[in-house]
């Protein structure tokens, strides 16, 4: 059989915020009809919808495209099951930016830091254990500061810069998972900037550099972005390592180590873009709806097996 595809894009989000206003505004003058879904509202009804899945507000039909903004967090349960619709509706031939498998990539810091690495491209040495003792022994090892993160986390939240010999924080503080990854010095002592590269369909849409009186340099702590002068190592190695983790979109954040040279830091497969936005002029909403709309196949139905 063969399930009707509605000409219909899901935008999957959990608030109604600024990003998603504009980035429904762009789709919709694509010439698409946007619905607005939690994924904590979506889930599996295998024999009772056509396709398999519940998706409120599209009955038996199957959206065209889906475009996922932001996943809530949850137990290990609940994220796995959003994942997983995510992942079935790839397998059912909907187009999902970013789909599960960049999604997964890019939250996991460590398989973005692994796939990173053997994409050839320069990070920082990273380092993740359960093993407590070997992590302290790594961190009083180490040639300078080390920054301890959260596997899972955004916007600078719970992260921390150790000295070599600090006393890292017990099992239940962090997790039970420690991630170790070397700190970058600046090229002087008194700044501290990085850059935000936002990557669509294999090219920079924008970029800008987020400078800070402190070290941490997110936009959400308390930096401030200016446009970012045109550098093609930084076009490169963002567009590279968004390749890496197979996205179709990302926010790509670079630091200068204290010899000049770029390294990659995090790869970001829901980014926001409210900071860039004010720092550059190029419609980043509008950016990433053109792009999905060249990504659309002309086909409207796909195949269910019976």
């Amino acid at each position: 059989m063969s399930v009707e595809r509605s000409d219909t894009v899901v935008i999957f989000t959990e608030d109604a915020d600024w990003h998603t206003r504009r980035l429904k505004a762009a789709i919709e003058r694509e010439g698409f009809d946007v619905l607005v879904l939690s994924l904590n509202d979506c889930g599996f009804a295998i024999g009772g919808t056509a396709h398999g899945l519940v998706l409120p507000g599209l009955g038996d039909l199957l959206p065209t495209a889906a475009f996922v903004r932001l996943i809530a967090k949850g137990s290990t349960e609940q994220i796995t099951a959003r994942l997983g619709l995510l992942h079935a509706l790839g397998a059912l031939g909907v187009k999902v930016m970013n789909d599960a498998r960049a999604v997964e990539r890019c939250v996991d810091k460590s398989m973005t830091s692994f796939l990173i690495a053997q994409a050839g491209l320069p990070t920082p040495r990273s380092f993740v254990s359960e093993d407590r003792a070997a992590m302290q022994a790594l961190l009083d090892a180490a040639p300078g500061d080390m920054v301890l993160k959260p596997l899972f986390g955004a916007q600078g939240r719970g992260i921390r810069r150790l000295a070599p010999r600090a006393q890292l924080p017990e099992p239940e503080k962090v997790g039970g998972l420690y991630y170790l990854q070397d700190f970058v010095a600046a090229p002087t002592a008194e700044s501290y900037q990085d850059w935000r590269v936002f990557v669509i369909g294999g090219t920079v849409a924008g970029a800008m550099l987020r400078r800070s009186p402190v070290w941490i340099t997110n936009i959400h702590q308390g930096a401030v972005g200016v446009p970012a002068p045109f550098d093609p190592r930084a076009h490169d190695l963002a567009i590279r390592a968004t390749a890496a983790v197979g996205a179709d979109y990302a926010g790509v954040d670079l630091i200068e180590d204290a010899s000049g040279q770029l390294q990659v830091l995090e790869v970001n497969s829901m980014p926001a873009w409210k900071g860039l936005q004010k720092a550059i002029e190029v419609d980043i909403a509008a950016a990433l709806a053109r792009h999905l709309a060249t990504q659309l196949a002309a086909p409207r139905r796909v195949a269910v097996p019976a």
